[in-house]
């Protein structure tokens, strides 16, 4: 099966090393800064995997997804990001992601995911839950994320000062 990719990250080294390593496995790419520059290609490809960026310079990927699907409904969108955040992941797969990864990421393991088989496996839960550093974290992207990433909006929503918000959403919570 031969894939064919359309990267949009705008982020030019991660879209050259990502494009130049796709190439080197013997894959179409074609490789774009920004959406609106990728919408000829992406129209004309029979079914392309759509490597969105969620967070592009000054952007959202996700304000993307919806007129991507509608300009070629055979594309498969992967989102990734390096902020990952459940709240995000739920709306990009609301607005008609396929997919949503997080960075870093190689091209190896891009392709060992959309080529591992998704049908019959089954999710483990884990037997740990969140710690409450992330389960806070979740809760403020959630929040952040429905008042559009206004900053000053979603600390007045919380109930803490602009800066505390800001300094929290600098940190990573650890995973667990």
């Amino acid at each position: 099966m031969s894939l064919e990719f359309i990267l949009i990250d705008d982020d030019a080294t991660f879209r050259q090393v990502m494009a130049r390593s796709l190439s080197r496995m013997e894959y179409k790419v074609e490789a774009f800064e920004h959406p609106e520059v990728a919408s000829e290609s992406i129209y004309k490809a029979k079914a392309p995997y759509v490597i969105l960026d969620l967070k592009l310079e000054g952007d959202s990927g996700l304000r993307y997804v919806k007129s991507i699907k509608l300009a070629n409904a055979n594309c498969r969108i992967i989102l990734l990001t390096g902020y990952a955040s459940i709240s995000t992941a739920v709306e990009a797969i609301k607005l008609g992601a396929d997919d949503y990864l997080t960075k870093p990421i190689t091209a190896r393991e891009l392709i060992a995911h959309i080529e591992s088989p998704v049908e019959g496996e089954e999710t483990p839960i884990e037997d740990k839950p969140m710690s409450i550093d992330r389960l806070e974290w979740e809760h403020i992207h959630k929040v952040l994320s429905e008042y559009g990433g206004n900053i000053s909006a979603t600390a007045r929503a919380l109930g803490m000062h602009r800066r505390t918000l800001q300094r929290k959403l600098a940190k990573r919570p650890k995973q667990s």
